[in-house]
């Protein structure tokens, strides 16, 4: 019966990224009526787009730790480092640097890591769902991935591996001998790693987030290019969207928008303290075979995957909000650090920055608005965007349609920035 009433209810799912385009497809499946807005075509040159690409199911481990925040001054200093900071951005930055050192207490750390272990423990299979109806053949590899590290921050390391095996994490710890053997073309620098065997990558994340569009389109979805500037309500509480050429009235409006969502928050006077990490990325075309498996050097916390378009080299965080130019340093930084692991390679391509929407508690923020009821939030999934697309879009709709969860979703609550 449900399914029949779902359909008269029109929902506006407000951005076409992974978060964006999951949640319209589960809400599809439960029969509601979708349309999704973006100013862009889904992945063009988004986050969606431009990601490492990693499915990563064991990373519940997140930056608000006491280790992190103690080493946060020598790593803004180093050049090799993985943390970078747009000085003009400074002012604004402020108070979500004191929100986040409120939140870097084990106690903290635990609270994200048991949360976060809560959601992508359901990633994967979430995923597997909305795959079984379109083909993802050669676009996804199972064969985990690798951390590697040398005997610095060695307390950090342990601090990880101890975290994730108390929360149930799988996880086999690799000598130097072993790294080599699975991936030998790494310079060995390292002294040890972890194999995290149920993590998965994409060749080419952009185009999965197409093939997920289109099912959504087969099955009666409506995409409009349009770029939202406001929302209202009507006299019974009803979003009205004004678009840059139309307006829209739905029943329930989804905000989905990654780190472009504070601008709609802040109209509905909801002060939700998303900011902004910035991530690069280059190609080395013709060199994915130097990798069967995405790497990452904790060190200098940056890594590489093989994909369709090349060795992909992503990493490095940048503050410095939305309206910075890319920064030729920390793009010279990746070509670097990747030339240092993979000495043969030669010249890069594809200089992309993007942008990925964290709180300063490292946890996402999913679920109803606390000041509209018919306002639904996606947003805020920090790294771990693209891997929890499928189950944050599986979440979301599960609310507007009424059901029970079985999770406990207090901890991602909007309302819990007061």
């Amino acid at each position: 019966m449900r399914e029949h009433n779902n359909l008269k209810t029109s929902v506006g799912v407000l951005g076409a990224g992974i978060q964006g385009v999951c949640t319209s497809l589960n809400l599809i499946k439960k029969g509601f009526k979708v349309t999704l807005i973006d100013r862009d075509n889904p992945g063009n040159k988004s986050a969606s787009y431009g990601n490492a690409g990693h499915f990563s199911p064991y990373a519940s481990l997140s930056l608000n730790r006491p280790d992190v925040l103690l080493d946060v001054p020598a790593m803004l200093l180093s050049t090799t480092g993985p943390l970078a900071l747009k000085w003009n951005y400074i002012p604004r930055m402020i108070p979500w640097f004191l929100k986040f050192i409120k939140n870097c207490t084990r106690k903290k750390m635990m609270h994200t890591a048991k949360y976060m272990h809560q959601i992508l423990d359901l990633a994967i299979p979430a995923y597997d769902e909305l795959f079984q109806d379109v083909d993802v053949s050669g676009l996804v590899e199972s064969k985990g991935i690798i951390y590697f590290w040398t005997d610095k921050d060695l307390k950090s390391r342990e601090l990880e591996i101890s975290v994730r095996k108390e929360l149930g994490v799988e996880q086999k710890l690799l000598k130097p001998h072993e790294i080599h053997d699975l991936e030998p073309n790494i310079k060995q620098i390292y002294h040890a790693g972890v194999l995290y065997p149920g993590a998965k990558h994409a060749r080419n994340p952009g185009k999965i987030l197409l093939k997920l569009f289109e099912l959504f389109l087969k099955q009666g979805g409506e995409f409009k290019r349009e770029n939202v500037e406001t929302i209202n309500f009507s006299s019974d509480s009803k979003p009205l969207i004004k678009t840059n050429l139309n307006s829209y009235t739905f029943d329930k409006a989804v905000i989905a928008c990654g780190a472009f969502s504070k601008k709609l928050t802040k109209q509905l006077n909801e002060n939700i303290p998303l900011d902004t990490e910035r991530g690069y990325h280059i190609h080395f075309k013709g060199y994915e075979n130097l990798l069967s498996r995405p790497v990452i050097f904790l060190n200098r916390g940056f890594g590489m995957t093989p994909m369709e378009q090349g060795l992909r080299v992503v990493g490095t965080v940048e503050f410095g909000g939305l309206d910075n130019p890319l920064s030729k340093k920390r793009i010279l930084n990746l070509v670097n650090n990747a030339k240092y692991l993979l000495p043969e390679l030669q010249e890069h391509q594809d200089e992309w920055l993007g942008f990925r929407p964290t709180l300063p508690d490292f946890l996402p923020a999913i679920g109803p608005s606390k000041n509209h009821k018919n306002i639904f939030y996606s947003f805020g999934h920090h790294h771990l965007g693209w891997t929890l697309g499928a189950i944050s879009g599986k979440i979301v709709a599960s609310i507007i349609a009424g059901e029970n969860t079985n999770l406990d979703l207090s901890a991602y609550s909007p309302a819990r920035f007061g």
